[in-house]
């Protein structure tokens, strides 16, 4: 969606209620057969992404299907972006956000030695968040300005399928210990209803670490092909 005021490109504070309602649709009543989000921007962002090359802009505003247009409000026209502009720019995402993530991990698996599991349990949301950010940065030099961790899963796995084993969601194990880290990013802080066994958090930072490990490899895998 694009908006032509950057405050309303706030999707918690003016999308939420309509966020919720999507995934209830999806979730409870069923009236969508996929997952539905928000992505909003305002025109000038969209406008300077287009204006950088951005390959995500680009391919919205030329495959998107337009439901409602402003009068008096174009799209600027986008200038190309090379293949060395465009591998340097992924690369500084992966210096990024790949290596903070690997100090999130750090983090949260030494805060669980020291028994303090809902610190840990916050450190390995941010971990798994920061992944998904930087497959899809590094994969498309965009991800969507989002904590929620179920949309984040989803459209990095949309983009590298080979993310999807990191985290088995067969067993109600596999699928509560899911919920859990989803649920870190607030519970984990402001909850004293929040709890997770030493077995939950044991098998989240071990799953954290497979999804480390694919990452990296298809993060790489992108980087190598591109020229230098």
């Amino acid at each position: 969606m694009v908006v032509n005021h950057e405050e309303l490109a706030d999707a918690l504070e003016y999308w939420g209620a309509a966020d919720d309602h999507l995934l209830r649709a999806y979730q409870i009543s069923h009236e969508l057969t996929a997952p539905a989000n928000f992505i909003v921007h305002s025109l000038s962002d969209v406008n300077k992404q287009l204006k950088r090359g951005r390959p995500f802009f680009v391919d919205i505003v030329r495959d998107g299907i337009a439901l409602y247009e402003a009068p008096d409000h174009p799209f600027e026209q986008p200038h190309p972006l090379s293949a060395e502009e465009a591998r340097k720019e992924a690369q500084g995402y992966f210096d990024d956000w790949f290596v903070g993530a690997v100090d999130l991990l750090e983090a949260s698996e030494d805060q669980a030695t020291k028994g303090k599991s809902k610190l840990s349990a916050f450190l390995l949301h941010q971990a798994t968040e920061r992944l998904y950010h930087c497959v899809q940065l590094v994969l498309t030099l965009y991800s969507p300005k989002s904590h929620k961790l179920n949309f984040l899963r989803s459209q990095a796995e949309r983009l590298a399928p080979e993310l999807i084993a990191a985290w088995p969601r067969e067993s109600r194990f596999e699928q509560r210990c899911w919920e859990l880290i989803r649920r870190a990013y607030v519970d984990a802080r402001y909850s004293p209803h929040y709890k997770i066994t030493s077995e939950e958090l044991a098998w989240l930072v071990e799953r954290a670490g497979a999804l480390r490990l694919s990452v990296e490899v298809v993060c790489r895998a992108r980087l190598d092909e591109a020229p230098n």
